[in-house]
């Protein structure tokens, strides 16, 4: 039941994928017609090889005596027919290759597109490593899948009915030689499929755990040699890969059992023909071509079923494959758009009521009954030491994830009504770590703004106190930037992602802790042009140290998810113990950091 199973579910998979391969129908139902005049021509070549050494070599039904006419005429028409199949092999071969790689196509498109949609929760919960891999050699398997469909249904299906039909034609006997061998093979094949499909799945998963290693390893490869876990990182990379090996290794083991003892089965139909066809040929009830005919015919059936089996085994690890491409494909965005999309009348009111939150399979609260507003334009601060929600705070704004308890509002509307379009169109953000791209500086500081105009990019750059040292490069604003920015200082990191998020229109900006690599006077520079350039745009700055937030208008002090402090600079000083603590341990009595 094993093969018949694959096939139902190899149907049942090609029904779910009827979205992407009814696109491409035209082209693969051309693909279908050229393997069947391949495949008839396969078939009708043997007819004509009987007729060349029974009538053309033997003479069989002219006394004994050959005949050479006969022979070239039949030798001429099949070479025209092998020409003509040869050409419909490569014509089917080109329409299905057509067909299975735009499927493969759409079908990565639209995965990426999904990817694009799933909230960080969501990410976080398939793994960088284990989506890379379903993207890539997911649906390269998938491909192959479809491919495999295309032609080897076809083919194997035609080749062992065809074949079974013309040698019972010749001679019901030889039939009856298959058809004895053939429940030995159906069980070998099932044996081995049953033992090899189990593994295919563990086999991607495998794949997953090596594509995240490495994922991490070359993120991290300056942290890796700091600290000198070459060694480490080698091992535990090592480990991955052996066990991806080991899996792969038993599908090949199980698999290479099955070719020979095919082989064999094949090889022992084929004797038994020859032998039966001997008694029959001595008796005169048969012809030495019959039998030739009857022994490609048996090759060819048998052929058949060991490429039926091969077809079996890509169905089986593309459906494997197929069934986690699925899973993404599948999966909702736990962040549902709302209706307002209209954000022409945005002014950058912010106002946390209520709010409360607790990370994803967390029951342990980050934030606990918020409660704040920020008015349109002010320059608010929020401080606090390392883990006390700051970061998450700001996170809700432009929906990264939703509040547990309460409401973000901006502009009076509840972030959960606007698209995440609209509201990510109304927030500007940069962090602390600085996410850049493989591109030129100019194209980085544009990336959150693709209409911005070269004098719009230079001013955001010189007002993020960038322009300097762009100037200084060999290249200017043309100079490429490596992978995660690494050929710039973090300094100079940071001051590309502020211009940026200073570059795009937005009516509320967010530094979370953005500022962490400049020293004070480029950050006072920065805020001192900031605030004259963008009067009326919301700025929210997160930040650990006083300097950076002692001039914003109003400070709001958090201390493990709760605000115990708002007021200005010197209020702070005079009713928050936890300001005044952190005031004097950076600052000290003198003034000075």
């Amino acid at each position: 039941m094993g093969p018949i199973y694959t096939y139902i579910c190899a149907i049942f998979q090609f029904k779910t994928m009827w979205k992407y391969i009814r696109r491409y129908l035209p082209i693969a139902f051309a693909a279908v017609l050229f393997m069947t005049a391949e495949v008839f021509v396969d078939l009708y070549q043997p007819k004509i090889m009987s007729s060349i050494v029974d009538d053309g070599v033997l003479g069989l039904g002219n006394g004994g005596h050959g005949d050479m006419h006969l022979i070239l005429m039949l030798g001429l028409q099949m070479t025209i027919l092998v020409l003509g199949g040869c050409v419909c092999g490569s014509l089917n071969s080109v329409c299905t290759n057509l067909s299975s790689q735009n499927v493969g196509n759409s079908i990565r498109k639209d995965c990426f597109k999904k990817i694009m949609g799933l909230s960080f929760e969501q990410t976080d919960r398939f793994t960088t490593g284990s989506l890379v891999t379903r993207i890539t050699n997911d649906v390269s398997q998938t491909e192959r899948m479809v491919a495999q469909f295309i032609r080897g249904m076809i083919r194997t299906g035609m080749l062992t009915l065809g074949g079974l039909y013309f040698m019972l034609t010749i001679n019901p006997r030889y039939g009856m030689v298959v058809l004895c061998v053939l429940p030995f093979i159906v069980t070998v094949m099932i044996i081995c499929l049953k033992k090899a499909t189990p593994l295919f799945g563990k086999l991607q998963s495998q794949l997953d755990n090596v594509n995240h290693i490495m994922q991490e390893d070359i993120t991290g490869i300056r942290i890796i040699k700091a600290c000198v876990r070459e060694s480490y990182e080698k091992i535990r990379f090592g480990r991955a890969n052996e066990e991806l090996i080991g899996t792969q290794l038993r599908v090949l083991i199980i698999l290479s059992y099955m070719q020979p003892l095919m082989s064999i089965l094949m090889n022992v139909a084929v004797v038994a023909v020859i032998y039966f066809g001997s008694f029959e040929v001595s008796a005169g009830t048969s012809s030495p071509g019959n039998i030739m005919a009857a022994i490609t015919y048996t090759t060819q059936l048998l052929g058949g079923i060991l490429m039926l089996v091969m077809l079996f085994q890509s169905i089986t690890r593309g459906m494997a494959s197929w069934k986690r491409i699925k899973e993404v494909l599948d999966t909702e965005p736990s962040l549902k758009d709302g209706n307002i999309d209209d954000i022409s009348l945005a002014e950058g009111k912010v106002e946390f009521r209520n709010v409360s939150f607790a990370y994803p399979g967390s029951d342990k609260a980050v934030l606990r009954n918020i409660n704040l507003t920020i008015s349109p334009g002010e320059s608010f601060a929020i401080l606090g030491s390392t883990g006390c929600g700051k970061s998450t705070l700001v996170n809700l704004l432009p929906r990264f994830y939703d509040v547990t308890e309460g409401e973000v509002l901006i502009d009076n509307i509840n972030v959960k009504d606007y698209t995440q379009e609209a509201i990510r169109e109304k927030v500007a953000i940069a962090l602390q770590k600085s996410e850049l791209f493989c591109r030129t500086i100019y194209e980085n500081i544009r990336w959150g703004e693709p209409l911005a105009s070269e004098e719009e990019i230079r001013n955001a750059a010189e007002i993020a106190q960038a322009s300097e040292f762009i100037e200084q490069t060999p290249n200017g604003y043309q100079t490429e930037v490596s992978a995660q920015g690494m050929s710039l200082s973090g300094g100079q990191r940071q001051r590309i992602a502020i211009a940026r998020a200073v570059l795009k229109y937005a009516n509320i900006l967010i530094f979370d802790d953005a500022t962490s690599a400049l020293d004070l006077k480029t950050e006072a520079d920065l805020y001192k042009a900031l605030g004259k350039s963008r009067p009326q745009v919301t700025k929210i700055i997160v930040a650990q140290r006083i300097a950076s937030v002692r001039n914003a208008d109003r400070i709001a002090v958090m201390d493990h998810g709760t605000i115990v402090g708002l007021g200005n600079h010197r209020e702070l000083l005079e009713s928050c113990p936890i300001y005044r603590e952190i005031y004097d341990s950076q600052l000290g009595n003198g003034g000075q950091e």
